[in-house]
């Protein structure tokens, strides 16, 4: 599509939009090691349909709009490890659009039921396929055979970014501004890497000192190695490269979590303050746990719960998990959840 060929934004898109985002911001009490912490946590699982992707896939399609490269009709093709094909695929279908979507065969059977739901068509890929890089390619040569196709590429689209860096990131400033808080190190699971680099960005904005820590499964460590190593059970990050829009440079040092410690800690989370988050959820807590560590006890540490249990009902997050040592999760008692004040001057609600 010509970049000139511009159209007028669907009115469904400001009616999504009310529905995405302005998330709460929780206060989340814990004794660790004999001292009182708290650390904060974005509800990015309460978006419409379940996790923060919701944010980057409405961005990424009015965007789209706003340079004539999506029109009406047009197919939506996407490559993704569920939570992002979930959000392309409901977002599409409320705008008119028929949506493809392209994903690894092994992801969580949930996954692949909600995009089903949504009336996108599911293309798994095998690991001979090429697993997640063969996904990428497969929607890759779809596009170029086929007329009238969208594609977000969210791996490497700067409106990934930007979408965090104009919304979730002046949300979390703005809820800790009204507590009279300040943040001193954000903390994010890197899948696409838009949530870490548009938060991180829009708080160094505000204060360079800010700590931004990108955060990845010690089973898989492929931002500390450059490359693939291992296998790990966190859906949703360390997808097998390092994305095309991840600048490690203007980051913090790499945080490691077991997938294990992150699964247990979910597991906590969800029965001990009712908290039904997803595994990636458990690893961005104990991460922010580790930074603030790194900080002192009081230091302001945010992160996010980027979506919910109920995309894991067939996987380890509902099955006992064993303790190994090293793993912090032990040692985390948690004791209460507050809510901080929600601003809405961001969104117009």
């Amino acid at each position: 599509m010509s970049p000139a060929s511009t159209v007028s934004t669907p009115p469904a898109l400001d009616a999504l939009a009310r529905m995405i985002g302005n998330t709460p911001l929780l206060a989340i009490d814990f004794r660790y090691r004999g001292s009182n912490r708290v650390i904060h946590a974005k509800c990015e699982h309460l978006n419409l349909t379940g996790s923060i992707k919701d944010r980057m896939a409405l961005h990424i399609l009015r965007r789209a709009y706003e340079s004539g490269q999506l029109q009406p009709g047009d197919r939506v093709v996407e490559a993704t490890s569920g939570n992002t094909g979930i959000s392309f695929a409901a977002l599409s279908r409320a705008l008119g659009h028929p949506a493809t979507i392209f994903m690894p065969s092994w992801m969580s059977a949930e996954r692949k039921q909600l995009i089903s739901s949504y009336g996108a068509e599911i293309v798994p890929v095998s690991a001979a396929q090429g697993g997640f890089l063969g996904s990428i390619r497969m929607a890759e040569e779809m596009a170029a055979r086929t007329p009238h196709v969208f594609l977000p590429r969210q791996f490497s689209n700067q409106a990934n970014i930007e979408a965090h860096a104009t919304t979730t990131g002046p949300e979390i400033f703005l809820q800790l501004a009204e507590a009279g808080l300040v943040p001193q190190a954000f903390v994010a699971g890197v899948g696409t890497g838009g949530t870490v680099m548009g938060v991180g960005r829009f708080l160094r904005e505000k204060n360079p000192a800010v700590r931004v820590h990108p955060v990845e499964p010690a089973e898989s460590p492929t931002m500390s190695t450059g490359h693939k190593v291992g296998r790990h059970r966190i859906q949703g990050i360390s997808d097998e490269f390092i994305p095309a829009i991840v600048d490690l440079a203007e980051l913090s040092p790499v945080i490691a979590v077991s997938d294990g410690d992150s699964i247990l800690m979910a597991q906590k989370l969800a029965t001990q303050l009712g908290l039904g988050v997803g595994i990636s959820s458990g690893c961005n807590f104990l991460a922010a746990a580790v930074a603030q560590d790194a900080l002192g006890g009081h230091a302001v540490v945010v992160t996010v719960f980027a979506d919910d249990n109920k995309k894991y009902l067939t996987t380890d997050l509902m099955h006992e998990e064993p303790v190994k040592p090293g793993y912090l999760s032990p040692e985390l008692e948690l004791t209460g959840i507050r809510v901080l004040p929600r601003n809405c001057t961001m969104c117009g609600r």
